[in-house]
């Protein structure tokens, strides 16, 4: 204490202590800020790829239930003419 004050001097090394309590610890509480703002970013990093996946499954999903309903509405008879007319080489117009 440099000079004496009014102020019981045990008051005055308890404020200073406190004072340098806090400057001791502000790296710590940094480094621990940091490290919850890293793993909040990493967290939600992992959650936009989950959901990602799961939008691409919807719409792979969807396009298969289309794919097979378009093959189910296609006519029997002329899908049959067709193919076999492919596979046995009597394709007209060629």
């Amino acid at each position: 204490m440099a000079y004496p004050t009014a102020v019981n001097s045990q008051i005055t090394d308890a404020v200073s202590q406190a004072g340098t309590n806090v400057l001791g610890n502000a790296p710590a509480v940094a480094m621990g800020n940091l490290y919850q703002a890293t793993a909040q970013a990493l967290a939600l990093a992992a959650h936009n790829a989950t959901n990602s996946q799961q939008q691409a499954y919807v719409t792979a999903q969807a396009a298969t239930t289309m794919g097979v309903a378009t093959l189910y509405s296609i006519d029997t008879a002329s899908s049959g003419h067709a193919t076999a007319a492919i596979l046995t080489g009597r394709v007209r117009g060629l």
